[in-house]
C-alpha cells in the first residue's frame, strides 16, 4: 500500500475523537488489513448486567473495519455489518480486532473481522460489506 496513505491513516485514527475516547490503538495496517487493539474498561464500557457492552465491541469492530477499508487511499462506507458475539471479555483485557478483505469490486469490498481478547478467546465475529465510493480520503 501507498507509504502516504498509510501514514494518514495512522494519524487520522490518533486524531479521531471517538478513538480517542475509547483508547483505540491501530496497531498494523496493510493492503485491505487492519489490527486495532482496545483495553475493555468495565467502568467505561459496561452494559446493564455489567458485562461488556456490544457496542463497545461494535466500536472495535467499525474501527478495524474503517481503516482496513481505506488502504487504497479512497473513501469507503458500510453497507451492512453482520456481527455474532461468540463471548464476553474479562475486565482489562485488551481486545484485537483484525480486519481482512476478503473480495473487492469497483464498488463494493466485503471483510472479515475477528475481535479476540489477549489470550486468544473469540469475542466476536463479523462479516461487512463497503460501498467504495472512489473519493479520495480527505486527510491525505
Amino acid at each position: 500500500m501507498d507509504q502516504n496513505v498509510r501514514e494518514a491513516i495512522f494519524e487520522a485514527v490518533k486524531k479521531e475523537p471517538y478513538a480517542q475516547a475509547l483508547q483505540m490503538e491501530l496497531v498494523a495496517l496493510g493492503d485491505g488489513y487492519s489490527l486495532v487493539h482496545m483495553i475493555y474498561e468495565p467502568e467505561k464500557m459496561n452494559n446493564i448486567y455489567a458485562r461488556a457492552h456490544g457496542g463497545a465491541v461494535y466500536s472495535l469492530i467499525d474501527e478495524a473495519f474503517e481503516t482496513a477499508g481505506q488502504t487504497d487511499g479512497t473513501i469507503a462506507v458500510a453497507l451492512t455489518v453482520n456481527v455474532t458475539y461468540v463471548s464476553s471479555p474479562e475486565p482489562g483485557q485488551r481486545l484485537q480486532a483484525e480486519a481482512r478483505r476478503v473480495s473487492q469490486t469497483r464498488k463494493t469490498a466485503s471483510y472479515d473481522i475477528k475481535v479476540t481478547d489477549q489470550n486468544g478467546q473469540i469475542i466476536a465475529l463479523c462479516q461487512a460489506l463497503a460501498f467504495r465510493t472512489g473519493k479520495a480520503i480527505p486527510f491525505l
